[in-house]
């Protein structure tokens, strides 16, 4: 299950997203900043991710946190239990890394899709409900 990409980079971001989605019955990926691994960290990620989604319990989402290049933050991550990462490493090391994940239960999100940034949005819920509407 994918949906559109949504960067989100709060909860209230993460809630506007999933309160969209279960609005329009529509599945959303709820994607960290570029390198969010390293200064929220993974604990923090998935603590804002679960909080939105207990709000919006019928909302399809999911999570993946953007590792940057540190794969060391990508098998944080995955002991945290993220349920999808991504991490620009040398292939062979994304190999190793996706196995790993594979073995937790978690994939490694190589997608390059386009993303709805709601950074600088002012009614995040809004934007989101247009970005996931526009088929």
């Amino acid at each position: 299950m994918t949906g559109k990409r949504v960067r989100v980079h709060t909860v209230q971001h993460a809630r506007a997203a999933l309160a969209a989605a279960s609005e329009l019955g529509k599945p959303v990926t709820l994607i960290s900043a570029k390198g969010a691994a390293a200064t929220l960290g993974a604990g923090y990620f998935r603590k804002m991710i679960d909080a939105a989604r207990a709000d919006f319990p019928d909302a399809a989402a999911e999570a993946i946190l953007d590792c940057g290049d540190d794969p060391g933050y990508a098998l944080a991550a995955l002991q945290e239990g993220m349920e999808a990462i991504r991490v620009d490493a040398p292939v062979d090391v994304r190999r190793k890394i996706d196995d790993i994940a594979v073995q937790c239960g978690a994939r490694l999100d190589t997608d390059d899709d386009d993303a709805l940034d709601l950074l600088d949005i002012v009614d995040a819920e809004a934007a989101a409900r247009d970005w996931l509407a526009d088929d």
